[in-house]
């Protein structure tokens, strides 16, 4: 990747990120109330180590699934690249947040049993997916889970009012993911009991996999 290329792609995240700081406060009345109840479960179901679990948050915003994962028993961290969205989510949860922009990650490794991704990987420009993919993979304890919902589309990406999204259908999605070395657990569409039309999030549940998984994975290759 050239410089320009990493500028252009700094300036995308800039841009959403203002957007995010400016709008803080009612983006946060505004979604206070939305209820991922099932996405919260579809993380914490298929992660196998023992509870409590360390999770991150990964696009936190202003903090009200880490309230969720904290009221659970589990020790939440938070992460967003927006600064008002950071400060909100410390007082919200009382949680430990890091500001961080999603194209500059300083994540410990294999630290984590979850990372809960919950409409915030769709404003990772495509040229900088599988990096943060591959970020993300490392933080993840071996049979770690990583959760995530996106809008859903046809594999575009550009400018929605003053945010940039991409938006994935499943196919290009799990390419990604798989080519990160993540094993594919569930997807679904959101929300729940609705036409295909009516269901614009796209969730889905990815595996790192651990030593074991690893050598049945060579084992069917061969």
């Amino acid at each position: 990747m050239t410089d320009s290329s990493d500028d252009r792609l700094d300036e995308l995240s800039r841009r959403t990120l203002a957007h995010y700081d400016h709008t803080a406060r009612e983006f946060f009345a505004g979604t206070i109330d939305h209820d991922v109840s099932q996405n919260v479960t579809a993380l914490l179901d298929a992660i196998t180590a023992p509870a409590p679990y360390t999770l991150l948050d990964f696009g936190c915003g202003p903090g009200r699934d880490l309230k969720t994962f904290t009221a659970l028993g589990h020790r939440a961290i938070g992460l967003d690249g927006s600064a008002e969205f950071a400060a909100m989510a410390r007082a919200y949860s009382g949680c430990e947040v890091w500001q961080q922009d999603f194209l500059h990650l300083d994540l410990p490794s294999a630290f984590f049993d979850g990372v809960f991704a919950n409409a915030s990987l769709f404003h990772v420009p495509s040229a900088a997916l599988d990096g943060v993919l591959a970020q993300l993979y490392a933080a993840l304890k071996p049979g770690g889970v990583l959760f995530s919902s996106n809008p859903r589309g046809h594999n575009e990406e550009g400018w929605n009012g003053p945010r940039w999204g991409s938006y994935y259908d499943y196919p290009t999605w799990e390419r990604h993911l798989v080519a990160a070395g993540f094993l594919p657990l569930q997807h679904y569409y959101r929300p729940p009991g609705l036409p295909r039309e009516q269901q614009p999030w796209l969730a889905s549940v990815w595996r790192k996999p651990n030593v074991n998984q690893r050598t049945e994975e060579r084992d069917n290759r061969a």
